[in-house]
């Protein structure tokens, strides 16, 4: 077993251990469309072979800022989010299930 297997293994267990706590679940559940965001944001640059400041020239914003967003250090308005999927040639979908 590698030590990135070992180390994810391990924090699968630490949260699902966390997740047993109804505060704790609140709040991670809070946070998933963020991480969704952000997962998906990489993905996207990554398969465009965008580096992060190329990307933020796209958007007329700074490096730091995209940075800090992957980071997930700032909560994105839905203003961003566009700018983002613009400068990804991406469509940008909202919804509510």
């Amino acid at each position: 077993m590698g030590k990135n297997t070992k180390r994810r293994d391990d924090f699968e267990k630490y949260l699902e251990k966390q997740l047993r706590d109804p505060e704790f679940r609140e709040e991670y559940e809070k946070l998933e469309p963020l991480y969704a965001l952000i997962k998906m944001e990489i993905k996207l640059r990554n398969k465009r072979r965008l580096s992060q400041k190329e990307l933020a020239e796209r958007m007329g914003t700074s490096q730091s800022a995209i940075a800090r967003f992957e980071r997930g250090n700032v909560n994105p308005t839905l203003d961003f989010a566009a700018r983002l999927a613009k400068a990804l040639n991406a469509k940008l979908a909202v919804g509510f299930k």
